[in-house]
């Protein structure tokens, strides 16, 4: 069974072997101990309600439950910029116009912007490439989205998702080699960890301020602004499936779509219930559903089919022990795809 649960101290080491196969581009899960651990201990710290809010934020792991392996993991930062600047690129437009001159041109811009401040989070969405099937990425990202609605005054009422932006298979980015490059001569790579281990603030403040002109960029940096890298498009998917979408911002380095949302206009968050629970043998003709318990610390979620009465849902004995409730006690459901009611 596949289960998904707060992070451990213990997790440690397996988190460390997930951050190893992510390749660049994966900023908040740098191939580095150290802050791997403190961002374990900051998520603990959420959880044991000690954490101020700018540093509150929740880490989910996806496990085995029958060898208790560790396979992905997903987080949610309550609120970005509080600590530090939160900087992306807002794609407007600037006119140039002369009535005299019968001139009048509409130029694509980049904007430094600090607008998502104060918003919630989306992040560190990975999953064990040997695990991409039976729709576990589906449950990783989209756990997330229950626990936001069982917990929703901890969360702001927006949240959005800064996803991996294009580079080619040698790890180069276009969108840094057009733009960031300028200002900095190192390589995409080593600005991608910088960014991991916290120097995306630093790194931001020696950009430019005023509007970047898009048409002074090369083709290349052009191309990709707003577009993901091939191994995230199937989390993009997810997202805007769930109704998040992309609203003109990118990632000040590699030029990845920020998607956002209402909380409280997401799917999964809308048409979630909660009712008691039933034990007995389910259907399994129905759709499949993803359930959850609505406790803080213990929470848990899975993947099962279920059926449903007007007062109860009817899970098997192994699910109701896998989310550790009873009869006694409710779960939290929806249907893990939105036209399946």
């Amino acid at each position: 069974m596949m289960l998904i649960r707060p992070v451990r101290r213990d997790d440690l080491a397996a988190i460390t072997r997930l951050a190893a196969k992510t390749g660049v581009g994966v900023t908040s899960l740098p191939l580095n101990e150290e802050r791997l651990l403190a961002r374990i201990e900051r998520m603990l710290a959420s959880w044991d309600e000690t954490a101020p809010l700018a540093e509150q934020g929740y880490l989910f792991v996806l496990e085995e439950s029958e060898q208790q392996q560790v396979v992905g993991i997903s987080g949610l930062e309550a609120a970005v910029g509080l600590a530090e600047p939160w900087y992306n690129y807002r794609v407007g437009t600037l006119v140039h116009a002369s009535r005299e001159l019968s001139v009048y041109s509409q130029m694509p811009t980049l904007f430094l912007s600090n607008d998502h401040t104060g918003y919630s989070e989306l992040c560190t969405l990975f999953l064990d490439p040997e695990f991409r099937h039976s729709k576990n990425g589906q449950l990783l990202s989209k756990a997330r989205f229950l626990f936001m609605a069982a917990f929703r005054e901890r969360f702001a009422d927006k949240v959005i998702a800064e996803m991996r932006g294009y580079s080619d298979s040698d790890g180069c980015s276009p969108f840094w080699e057009g733009l960031g490059r300028q200002f900095f001569a190192i390589d995409f790579s080593e600005a991608d960890y910088l960014t991991g281990i916290g120097q995306k603030s630093f790194i931001a403040e020696l950009m430019p301020k005023h509007p970047l002109y898009v048409d002074f960029l090369t083709p290349e940096t052009r191309a990709v602004i707003g577009q993901v890298h091939p191994q995230t498009a199937p989390a993009r998917a997810i997202l805007e499936s769930e109704g998040l979408r992309y609203e003109g911002y990118v990632d000040i380095f590699d030029g990845g779509p920020t998607l956002e949302s209402y909380v409280s206009e997401i799917r999964a968050v809308r048409d979630s219930r909660v009712l008691p629970v039933r034990l007995g043998t389910p259907s399994t003709e129905g759709p499949l559903y993803l359930l959850s318990n609505d406790r803080f610390t213990q929470f848990r979620a899975l993947l099962a089919h279920i059926s449903l009465s007007d007062d109860a849902v009817v899970l098997s004995a192994e699910t109701a022990a896998a989310l550790h409730v009873t009869a006694a006690d409710t779960v939290r459901f929806v249907p893990l795809f939105a036209e399946e009611k």
